[in-house]
């Protein structure tokens, strides 16, 4: 297997790919708020920045990203276009049933963002079932580890990273000129004794968009999670390939 952007191949190219043998790696974002120093395409942007990476040390097929995700929780900000859970599964499903009808043996998704985690693992359930496609639904494995090592403000939660010093060092590593870092102002909102065991909108408690301190990113820290979150990636796949053998 070799390395193919699906997004820049013909149809030729992609034929004798699959010929050859192939995995795909389909990365999964959302458009949702991320303060006055990020863009609304932050998760699709990352997303698809460390989806690359992976794609290239899989020698696997590079899919087009899904742009939207599951992002009602932040619907109470400007910008933010989400997907039901429903929708974003159901196309999740139809990608890896197209995949499955060509010939691709395995699917490995890379997921940017919370809301999305539900549908990416249903869909990867159904489509084990009922087509035999293997899918590895990796969700930035060791972030949090890697936050700890790379981090010097505290997080606003744990595992919470949203235009925070965590999320703005990897913009500067992926995408540097879409971060507007003199706009960065830190945020520590108080979460309901409830987060997390009911359906609520982050503006109803958080003023700004940012969970954290986001003045601290650099390129640099961005980097070293880039790579260790790779790194970890790849170790997860040779494990489910073999599991596999695909």
């Amino acid at each position: 297997m070799s390395f193919l952007d699906t997004a820049q191949a013909s149809s030729p190219e992609i034929a004798a790919s699959i010929a050859a043998g192939t995995l795909a790696v389909l990365a999964i974002g959302a458009v949702e708020q991320h303060g006055a120093h990020l863009p609304l395409a932050t998760d699709t942007t990352l997303a698809a920045g460390i989806a690359r990476q992976v794609a290239i040390g899989l020698g696997a097929w590079l899919l087009p990203p899904i742009a939207y995700g599951d992002a009602w929780n932040n619907e109470g900000m400007a910008g933010t276009l989400s997907l039901s859970p429903d929708t974003l599964r159901a196309v999740i499903e139809d990608i890896g049933r197209g995949l499955k009808r060509m010939g691709v043996k395995g699917l490995v998704t890379v997921n940017g963002h919370f809301g999305n985690r539900e549908p990416i693992a249903l869909a990867a359930r159904r489509l084990l079932v009922e087509v035999g496609l293997p899918v590895l639904h990796l969700d930035y494995p060791r972030l949090e580890a890697l936050a700890g090592e790379v981090g010097e403000t505290k997080p606003a939660g744990p595992g919470f990273y949203h235009a925070d010093e965590i999320e703005t060092s990897l913009m500067l590593a992926i995408a540097p000129d879409a971060v507007w870092l003199e706009r960065a102002q830190p945020e520590y909102p108080e979460f309901p004794e409830t987060f997390g065991l009911e359906p609520m909108l982050l503006s109803g408690f958080n003023v700004s968009g940012v969970f954290g301190d986001p003045r601290a990113a650099t390129a640099a820290k961005g980097a070293r999670l880039v790579e260790g979150i790779v790194t970890e990636s790849l170790r997860l796949a040779a494990i489910w390939r073999g599991r596999h053998g695909v």
